[in-house]
Parts: structure tokens; C-alpha cells; sequence
């Protein structure tokens, strides 16, 4: 298996990669994928292949951090998707940190998510509100918003985090009260 940047001729398996591997919500998911590939121009989207065959992706967007300072320009990771087929054999893993690797080198200070924090947590993540930052939707339970700081972090680097306005615009930010 090879980790390696995704490539023009990549997007219609990623986004295929990413309806399966989200089932009901594959297709926002996909939507989600493509309205970043065209707001981000910074983006970084890695894919799993296998025998020339895409089999997981992962996504890290621009996201900024409203510090007491200024504004620190900061990555989101989602989605993160793994074909059904090929889940539960480190895939997932191998993107997540590779990702990590490349943004840490890139001296980004911080990567966020929403996710499930024992997942998330063997990577590193920690609950963001645990290190006095603040959630962009109180729709984002405290376990899910998670934070990894890399090198470049600085302790002064508190505050509110800040989506684009491509998440708020497809309503993926957050979990929806379906009785509501």
C-alpha cells in the first residue's frame, strides 16, 4: 500500500471511496469533499492505493484559530474514510499519521476534529476544551472536538476555532438533534 497526494486523476475513486465508506451520508460526505477541493486551495488530500486501486483518503483543510493575538491559520481533519472492504488494516492509521507528519513539517501548529476520541486519541488528540479552547457549534459534544498540537504550537495560541464557510454552508458542523 501506498500513501501518496491525491492527484486530479484520483477524485471521482476518492469520492467513491467516500460514499461507501459513509453509507447513508456518503453522498454530503462527497459533496463535502468535492466543495473543498474548489474553496481550498491549500489543502492537503492524501489517498491510500493499493495495485493502483484507491482504497482510503484523508483530508486536512484550512481552519482558523481566533486567538487573543491574531488569527492563527490552523488544519481540519475530515473526512477521513477507509473503503469498507479495506477497513481494519491500518489504512485509517497510516493516513492520519502521515497527514500529521506532512502538516507537522509544514510547521502547522494544530490539527482539529470532530471524532471519536478513543479512536483519535492513539494519534494524539486531546479534548480541545481541555486546553481552554472553544468550539465553533455547541451542536460539537466536548468528547468529539479534539485537538493535536504539533511543534510549531505555542502556548498563547487559545481561542475559539473558526471553519470555513464551506463546513457552515453543507450544515457539517456539529450533529443535528434529529428530533428537533
Amino acid at each position: 500500500m501506498e500513501i501518496r497526494v491525491e492527484l486530479p486523476d484520483d477524485h471521482e475513486a476518492v469520492l467513491e471511496v467516500n460514499r461507501r465508506a459513509f453509507g447513508a451520508s456518503g453522498s454530503e460526505v462527497a459533496d463535502l469533499v468535492d466543495a473543498l477541493r474548489r474553496d481550498d486551495q491549500g489543502r492537503l488530500s492524501l489517498v491510500a492505493e493499493d495495485a493502483g486501486r484507491v482504497v482510503g483518503h484523508v483530508m486536512f483543510t484550512r481552519t482558523l484559530l481566533d486567538a487573543p493575538r491574531r488569527l492563527v491559520a490552523v488544519q481540519t481533519l475530515s473526512p477521513l474514510a477507509v473503503d469498507p472492504q479495506w477497513q481494519r488494516r491500518g489504512i485509517g492509521s497510516a493516513l492520519v499519521r502521515h497527514g500529521i507528519d506532512l502538516l507537522d513539517r509544514r510547521e502547522m501548529p494544530l490539527v482539529w476534529l470532530e471524532g471519536d476520541p478513543v479512536y483519535y486519541g492513539r494519534f494524539g488528540f486531546e479534548p480541545g476544551t481541555g486546553h481552554g479552547f472553544r468550539k465553533p457549534s455547541l451542536r460539537i459534544p466536548d468528547a468529539a472536538f479534539q485537538v493535536r498540537t504539533l511543534a510549531a504550537y505555542e502556548p498563547w495560541m487559545t481561542g475559539t476555532l473558526v471553519y470555513s464557510a464551506t463546513f457552515w454552508e453543507r450544515d457539517c458542523v456539529g450533529l443535528r438533534d434529529p428530533d428537533a
